[in-house]
């Protein structure tokens, strides 16, 4: 499954975004200019996104014992869980 490799390092790299943006809201001097705004855009919409539909296919694959097939590296995977359930403290708090 090379889209799901694919689709992982994306949602890492929209994950580091969402940091940014979360970094954003403490420091003052960051949210002026375009580059910002794609931040935020990446950050806000997409990492939640792609993170949660990642994370539902990761549990689909790891009920079905297939996880292991589709040789995705262990620590991506955790990344990509743990940044999920920092975005879901966060929305939900």
């Amino acid at each position: 499954m090379p889209g799901l490799l694919f689709f992982s390092r994306v949602a890492l790299l929209c994950n580091v975004c969402f940091l940014a943006t979360f970094f954003m809201h403490y420091i003052p001097g960051l949210r002026d200019g375009h580059v910002s705004s794609t931040l935020i855009v990446l950050g806000s919409v997409l990492a939640v996104v792609l993170n949660a539909i990642l994370n539902l296919l990761y549990g689909l694959l790891l009920l079905a014992g297939r996880l292991r097939l589709t040789k995705l590296p262990l620590w991506l995977v955790v990344a990509n869980f743990l940044f999920f359930v920092f975005q879901l403290i966060l929305i939900l708090k």
